[in-house]
């Protein structure tokens, strides 16, 4: 390996990660190896915003586009999984985006706070801060989400759920009754849960969810011995 990519090996990327137009903030402090690959990043993304990388997706650095090229993308020049972050010499202040699901819209502003030694005592990727859950991907952009966010603030949302379990709580006692409402109210119980949840954040959670991703940058021709 030639002393380049010896370099990127020993360098983490500390990037703070937000989700554009979105008031209150959503935002992911993360800290990445610059050996992470394009195609990585995007898996490491889809994770941190809880994602479920159905959408389209694209990277844009220093003005060119990168990504995987999935059915009924453009395509891209270079296989994402055959570009490193340290391919593209990124400096603390330096900013790229990331835009998932072209119909809604949802663009990741990413900007290097800090370039570190990697640590042998920490796993990565990793998440040291943030705030408050995306935005779940039912919803077609960001008008939508925010007027859903004015249509259930969170005190209306809790009044719904102590009516809702209290008209469950009256036919408990009969199974097949109690199984009924289950079902009948199974897609509102699931939309509130995640609307109670919206300014919940995690950070040592999602820090788990990122060191159980299968991330498999394939092997790259610079890695091969000069």
């Amino acid at each position: 390996m030639d002393q380049r990519n010896d370099s990127a090996a020993e360098v983490v990327f500390q990037m703070r990660v937000v989700l554009a137009g979105i008031s209150p903030m959503v935002w992911r402090r993360l800290l990445v190896p610059a050996t992470t690959s394009i195609a990585d990043l995007h898996e490491i993304f889809q994770r941190a915003f809880g994602w479920s990388d159905e959408g389209l997706h694209r990277f844009t650095v220093h003005g060119v586009e990168y990504g995987c090229w999935r059915p009924g993308s453009a395509g891209f020049s270079t296989d994402g999984r055959q570009v490193r972050l340290s391919r593209f010499g990124l400096r603390v202040g330096e900013r790229f985006t990331y835009d998932y699901d072209f119909f809604a819209g949802w663009r990741l502003q990413v900007r290097v706070e800090q370039i570190l030694p990697r640590s042998p005592r920490r796993r990565y990727p990793a998440c040291t801060g943030g705030a408050r859950q995306a935005p779940p991907e039912t919803c077609r952009g960001i008008r939508e989400f925010l007027e859903l966010r004015l249509r259930w603030p969170l005190v209306v949302v809790a009044g719904r759920l102590a009516e809702l379990l209290a008209d469950f709580l009256d036919c408990s006692d009969d199974r097949a009754r109690a199984a009924e409402f289950l079902a009948e109210h199974r897609d509102e119980l699931t939309a509130l849960s995640g609307l109670a949840r919206l300014d919940d954040f995690d950070k040592n959670a999602l820090t788990t969810a990122l060191h159980a991703l299968d991330l498999t940058t394939i092997r790259l021709p610079e890695d091969e011995p000069a």
